[in-house]
């Protein structure tokens, strides 16, 4: 069958299961989107406000399905206001496909109305792009990228595709989905030998556990395998949701500012098991210290990562779901009542204990006042102090219900990602948890929200201020705010109304109780703005470089 390029793209993506698709159309990309309105009927389409929130969007609707979220972008500008969202994603491991116009072939290189070098630019934060020079390759390749993105470690992919491929024509040949599979790679027999020795060896096992452990859909896997080896847990923030908070193996989040237990149990540990994580800067602090006198099994499916930031005594390239059903399956029943009642006690420490003010609006009491009432419905942040509270404070009960910028620390990440997220988990509702710095960046999205009548509460946690910057100008700059007071007259319920959207305001906690309980009256957006003292702080805090005996906490 004779078809055009654009339709050739259509094609491929209903191959590829595709039925929903985030975008913004253009010049470069009208032969795309009007084989997007012939098939409106198989690919529901949403139009957002800016191509950066589409692409979050995408990215927050790959989190919580599982499968590869898609985006649409025109030339030039078009594409150039994806990049930050492709880094985020890149930097997260979520599997997208972007696809982007551009000039013709013949006008390519010439400065042309237009014109930019996408798959040049995206180069270092995508796992791979294409230039589609030769329409006969375009249905190939299109397939190829849904299996470059979802295979091995998950990323972004990018498929820029010239104006005149889009409207040339080829024969074009059905094919089956693409084989995300083809990549895994072989587990070491002798390795998963060697890590079953140090695991029956070990007398204080850690594990800790990345968004590997989500993204591979290994969490009852994990929760096997610890209940295997009698071993607490603690999670990276990428990591959490992985298990339930409920779980007597969890600790906490671990890091910066992670859970004083969740921290100090990893250091007085003797073996630390790493699965699906990276030792990002933030959670590992002080390298030296943060492995000193302990041996590390880190199980990854990137062998890239593997000894990459931290030396490891063992390490375990393949899918940590395989990986771990495998070790759990040739090791007996450990126990270990000593360390455990161990950890019982730094459990029950004072200095484990989160600080909690009820009856005051705090950020704390505000997470758990939305916490009470969520269920395990999803719940996105943008970035900054309002996301490590929400981490520190919020209650997961199952996978994939927690979105949110580890890698990046995306400011602006939030209201796209959440509109994704609720869209791919069938519109049920959706929390955002945001701050007056991060909305500003993409308060726009407000009106994708609305015009698709979706059921999103933006909790706005309003210091007046850039809240994290300002806690590290507080401490370690003598107080000195260089540019972090905003000052800013937004008037957040009057703007959520102007979008079409429900908005509140408190002052006082009872008044976030009644604004909540009227919120969740409405199926279409709410926000709630809540004032907050600029002087909050997220505690506890390891300052950077540091090792547990830097902590902070009061």
């Amino acid at each position: 069958m004779v078809v055009t390029g654009a339709q050739i793209v259509i094609k491929t993506l209903l191959e590829q299961g595709v039925d929903t698709i985030f975008g913004y159309p253009g010049g470069s990309v009208t032969h795309i989107y009007d084989e997007l309105y012939k098939n409106s009927d198989k690919i529901r389409h949403y139009t957002t406000c800016h191509e950066q929130g589409a692409m979050h969007a995408a990215d927050g609707y790959a989190r919580v399905t599982g499968k590869t979220g898609v985006v649409i972008a025109t030339s030039g500008p078009g594409a150039t206001n994806l990049v930050t969202g492709i880094a985020n994603a890149y930097l997260d491991s979520t599997p997208i496909v972007a696809i982007t116009g551009n000039v013709a072939n013949n006008m390519l290189g010439r400065d042309s109305f237009q014109e930019v070098d996408i798959s040049g630019i995206t180069m270092p934060i995508t796992k791979h792009n294409y230039l589609v020079k030769d329409i006969s390759a375009l249905a190939d390749t299109i397939r190829e990228a849904f299996a470059v993105a979802s295979s091995g470690r998950p990323g972004p992919v990018l498929v820029d595709i010239p104006k005149d491929v889009q409207t040339g024509t080829t024969e074009y040949e059905p094919a089956l989905i693409a084989n995300s599979d083809g990549s895994a790679p072989q587990i070491s027999e002798s390795k998963l030998v060697e890590a079953a020795r140090l695991i029956r060896e070990a007398k204080r096992p850690y594990i800790y556990c990345g968004g590997g452990v989500v993204i591979s859909n290994a969490s009852k896997e994990l929760i096997a395998f610890a209940d295997r080896i009698d071993a607490p847990i603690g999670l990276s923030l990428m990591g959490l949701s992985a298990i339930p908070y409920s779980n007597p193996h969890f600790l906490g989040m671990v890091g910066m500012h992670g859970r004083y237990g969740a921290t100090k149990v990893l250091y007085e540990s003797d073996l630390l098991i790493a699965v699906g994580t990276r030792f990002s800067d933030r959670a590992v602090g002080n390298k030296l210290e943060f492995s000193r006198d302990r041996k590390v099994l880190q199980i990854d499916i990137d062998p890239a990562e593997v000894g990459k930031n931290i030396s490891v005594t063992v390490g375990i390239i393949g899918d940590v779901r395989v990986v771990l059903n495998s070790l759990t399956s040739r090791l007996p029943p450990q126990e270990h009542k000593e360390w455990n009642e161990h950890v019982g006690h730094i459990k029950a420490h004072p200095d484990n204990n989160l600080e909690m003010d009820a009856g005051r609006l705090t950020p704390q009491s505000v997470i758990m006042g939305v916490c009470q009432r969520m269920g395990d419905n999803v719940v996105a942040t943008d970035v900054g102090q309002h996301q490590m509270w929400t981490s520190q404070y919020y209650q997961f009960k199952k996978p994939r219900t927690f979105i949110t910028s580890g890698g990046l620390g995306t400011m602006g990440f939030g209201m796209g990602a959440a509109i994704g997220a609720c869209v791919g988990n069938g519109r049920k509702r959706t929390v955002l948890f945001t701050s007056d710095g991060s909305f500003h960046m993409n308060m726009n999205e407000m009106a994708t929200a609305v015009s698709n009548e979706l059921p999103l509460i933006v909790i706005l946690l309003n210091n007046n201020a850039l809240g994290m910057v300002r806690q590290w100008q507080t401490m370690f700059f003598g107080g000195r705010y260089s540019s972090t007071t905003l000052d800013r007259k937004t008037d957040y319920v009057k703007l959520a109304e102007a979008f079409g959207a429900k908005g509140f305001r408190a002052e006082t906690y009872d008044e976030f109780e009644r604004c909540l309980d009227k919120a969740f009256q409405y199926s279409t957006p709410v926000l709630i703005e809540c004032a907050i003292d600029s002087d909050e702080r997220v505690l506890p805090m390891i300052p950077p470089g540091g090792s547990i005996d830097d902590i902070i906490l009061r």
